[in-house]
């Protein structure tokens, strides 16, 4: 049964919260956090934080982000498997064991270094900068653009979706190797979560203009975008998230639909999505 709510900005940082109090017990719950690009997960994981920490609640966040391999080792994916590998963003350029790791630590309440990434130098930043978590977590905020998602039927990855796939996937190899990935060690990572929200574009035409906003907030950096840069960057993503859109509604905890300037339609929250997250 669905419960549909119109809601103020505020209401989906208290949606997150009772959920997140919902799952406080023994075990250290991690919630997902996932949504397209600029969708506003980050600030969605820091406002809860932050009650959290006003709560005396110890929460860590993880970046699905962070978890990109090196500039060097998706150089090297591009080589062996696939030259649109070298893009961050697809499944097959995150290190899922460094992630797997990292919420291992977390879930046992162990300190713990968390990854960083630069998007600005588009590389990860040397472990020596990486912040360190106390011991004692509580709860994560594992926050991604397809945190939590599924494959996609093999069937599905015949036809381009877009001019991206045409041109420079001509046999479907990226997007296949892509989707297995997903369909392998991803799914060890995300079966992790204890609750998923999803924060829901109203489709993926509106992701180039929020990706285009996040960017110009990057200030200065070699791998930083233009205009043209970005709409060609999202492609890349343009697949997975049109699926995310169509599939994960149907089993995630809590549903945020967004307009296009991200304002919340209304929240939908679901019972019992833990039998088919």
């Amino acid at each position: 049964m669905n419960t549909h709510i119109s809601v103020p900005a505020r209401e989906i940082v208290d949606a997150v919260l009772n959920l997140i109090h919902s799952q406080l017990g023994e075990k250290v719950p991690v919630i997902g956090l996932c949504g397209a690009q600029g969708s506003g997960k980050t600030t969605l994981a820091r406002a809860v934080a932050n009650v959290l920490a006003a709560e005396g609640i110890n929460c860590a966040t993880l970046s699905l982000d962070d978890l990109y391999l090196t500039k060097a080792e998706r150089a090297g994916l591009a080589r062996r498997v696939h030259p649109l590998l070298e893009t961050r963003g697809v499944p097959g350029t995150h290190d899922v064991d460094l992630g797997l790791a990292v919420l291992d630590c977390l879930v046992s309440g162990s300190p713990v270094e968390l990854p960083r990434f630069s998007k600005a130098l588009d590389d990860r930043v040397p472990p020596a900068e990486w912040p360190v978590i106390a011991a004692g977590c509580q709860v994560v905020l594992f926050e991604g653009w397809c945190v939590g998602a599924r494959p996609q039927d093999e069937a599905e990855l015949l036809s381009p979706v877009n001019a991206l796939e045409q041109n420079e996937d001509r046999g479907g190899s990226w997007r296949l190797y892509a989707n297995r990935c997903l369909a392998g060690r991803y799914q060890d990572l995300f079966k992790r979560l204890d609750a998923l929200v999803l924060l829901a574009a109203p489709s993926f035409n509106v992701v180039a203009r929020w990706r285009l906003e996040q960017e110009r907030e990057l200030g200065q950096g070699p791998a930083v975008m233009d205009g043209s840069g970005v709409e060609r960057f999202v492609r890349h993503y343009e697949r997975l998230t049109r699926h995310i859109l169509a599939e994960m509604p149907r089993r995630a905890d809590l549903i945020a639909e967004l307009d296009d300037n991200r304002r919340i339609l209304r929240l939908v929250q679901r019972a019992n999505s833990s039998e088919t997250r």
